[in-house]
């Protein structure tokens, strides 16, 4: 290749980043980054506040993300692998973000707060009601906090996305009978962490 030919090729690549549309396997198929992140943002930012354990990590773990998924500019020809192809880019950077934090797992869940509970008591105020409560969604935190973070993430993708299971098998890139699988055990490692502080609150 010449040198002039290569830097037209330069060029043009450079252009494509600034404008945020990348050819990916094919000139016929490009994604618009900007887009493709908006559409995926949300859920992002719930695996990685289940992997990183800390909210204001979020932000920062998510450009990561964008900033690799970029950079790799991953020939992905099939749409449908897209979103399992950002959800292990996800993963990674929590997994890096954590590393180079040096902390221990501070999970910070408000996403437990149930809204019909916050609702009734505020059109319904009753302080025996109110208080009981905030006493299970601080005992939700807390045994939340002490999940796995791959416990965790499954939880909140159920119950904050309110996904079905077709649709964490999609975005997570597993099968159906994994997902099941995943939501079982970590129901009944919430339940049994649930259970362990409901005797410690009755027999302090």
């Amino acid at each position: 290749m010449s040198r002039r030919v290569w830097h037209a090729t330069e060029k043009c690549a450079s252009d494509r980043v600034r404008s945020g549309v990348f050819a990916i396997s094919s000139p016929a198929l490009a994604f618009d980054w900007t887009l493709l992140f908006a559409q995926h943002d949300r859920w992002l930012r719930t695996v990685i506040l289940a992997r990183a354990g800390e909210a204001q990590a979020v932000d920062e773990v998510l450009q990561e993300v964008s900033l690799a998924a970029i950079k790799q500019q991953s020939p992905i020809s099939d749409p449908a692998r897209v979103a399992p192809w950002l959800y292990r880019l996800a993963v990674l950077q929590s997994l890096l973000y954590r590393r180079r934090c040096g902390r221990q797992r501070k999970l910070l869940y408000r996403a437990t707060e149930l809204r019909a509970v916050k609702h009734e008591a505020t059109t319904h105020y009753d302080p025996s009601r109110w208080l009981m409560a905030e006493e299970r969604a601080q005992m939700v935190r807390e045994a939340m906090s002490q999940l796995a973070s791959r416990d965790a993430e499954i939880l909140l993708l159920k119950y904050t996305e309110h996904w079905s299971y077709a649709q964490m098998a999609d975005h997570l890139g597993i099968s159906l009978s994994a997902v099941e699988t995943r939501l079982h055990r970590a129901r009944a490692r919430l339940r049994t962490l649930l259970e362990s502080h409901a005797l410690e609150v009755s027999f302090p």
